[in-house]
């Protein structure tokens, strides 16, 4: 059961400007500190943006905290290859024979035809090619353990698949390879319009830069919320969005616009839902008037500042009310709602049903890990 005991932070507004994270600090870091373990798996024909976006996330957790190292090495069947936009990649290790506990292995997509020099364009789909894919399938079947984490970043679910440790989980992958994943793992229960799908061990994104959402929610539960709000902010990344997200989603809408002072505001609000937001004190912490302010969010988010903030209060009970068993009462002060009755008035102006209908999906989670659970090998 996740442990989502206090709402997650989102991340917001920043520019490229490194002065929003402090490197840590190398004298105060714990001999004792963890020391996480990442594979990640570079097949022919990489998808450069892949494995860019999300190890971008971990070498960025890394500069900001010293309570969690991670380990990257980059391994496949071939020590150099051609990537999706023409730039060769070099200096990949071999495959191991084995992985210690507790590793994650990540999986990155690949492309049907790269950009070669001058612009042109080839399939790089020789047999050497086949080989290694069929290499890295066979490795991962022999290699994946109980304990390993599976990540794979858009097609990259393909191949995780095609080895097998997709059957009996949930997945995803870019919607432009939905029935190709069904056609090579019919046994996966594959969730559409979805940014990113956790199941046990497995993790899978949907396409490209949905990998960024995935490592900063992984980066997240290994280190804290403040590390991955300094990744994203970095990475001017406005909002970290979980992985029951559709394509728009409370947490998205609103935030397609770069006015800093209104993204400052949306990022309190969403850092602490639990906060009685006053009008005064939000114009205090962005430097301007209370009628200024009101008039700005109303213009670049579309909505008041008391709308904005109950939607990102019913997105957050409703997950808890899915991954979760808190009574409504819990549910209603985690989510900064004040009683039960303010949850179901606010639950009413966004939704058709009532909360207890969000409820189901905890059942039927629990019931499908235990029959996972059930045929797995001792």
């Amino acid at each position: 059961m996740k442990n989502l005991s206090m709402p997650r932070k989102k991340a917001g507004f920043g520019g490229n400007n490194e002065a929003f994270i402090r490197p840590a600090d190398s004298s105060s870091a714990s001999a004792a500190a963890r020391s996480i373990p990442v594979f990640v798996v570079v097949p022919p024909r990489l998808l450069l943006l892949d494995i860019a976006g999300p190890l971008e996330v971990l070498r960025q957790a890394n500069r900001v905290q010293s309570s969690v190292s991670f380990a990257v090495r980059y391994i496949g069947p071939t020590a150099s290859l051609q990537t999706s936009i023409g730039i060769a990649l070099s200096g990949i290790e071999p495959l191991p024979q084995e992985l210690p506990p507790q590793s994650w292995v990540v999986l990155a997509g690949d492309v049907e035809q790269v950009m070669l020099s001058g612009n042109g364009h080839g399939t790089e789909n020789s047999a050497d090619n086949e080989t290694a894919e069929k290499t890295i399938v066979s490795w991962l079947k022999t290699i994946v353990r109980p304990g390993h984490k599976v990540i794979s970043i858009c097609t990259g679910a393909l191949i995780a698949a095609r080895a097998g440790l997709l059957d009996g989980y949930a997945c995803t992958t870019h919607y432009l390879s939905y029935d190709e994943l069904r056609a090579i793992a019919p046994r996966a229960r594959i969730l559409e319009n979805r940014l990113y799908v956790e199941d046990g061990d497995r993790y899978s994104s949907a396409g490209i830069t949905a990998g960024i959402d995935l490592m900063l929610h992984l980066v997240h539960r290994a280190t804290d919320q403040s590390c991955a709000v300094a990744v994203a902010r970095y990475l001017v990344v406005y909002l970290r969005r979980s992985g029951s997200d559709p394509q728009l989603s409370p947490w998205l809408e609103g935030r397609n616009h770069i006015h800093p002072t209104v993204h400052r505001v949306q990022d309190a609000i969403a850092a602490d839902l639990t906060k009685p937001w006053s009008l005064s004190a939000l114009a205090r912490m962005a430097g301007a008037s209370e009628r200024h302010l009101s008039r700005l969010f109303q213009e670049h988010v579309g909505m008041s500042i008391p709308q904005y903030s109950n939607r990102l209060r019913v997105a957050y009970a409703e997950e808890l009310l899915r991954e979760t068993r808190f009574d409504m009462e819990r549910v209603a002060e985690q989510s900064g709602l004040s009683s039960t009755r303010q949850l179901r008035r606010a639950w009413q102006r966004i939704h058709k049903t009532p909360p207890r209908d969000a409820r189901v999906h905890v059942n039927a989670k629990a019931a499908s890990a235990s029959n996972r659970e059930s045929v797995k090998p001792a």
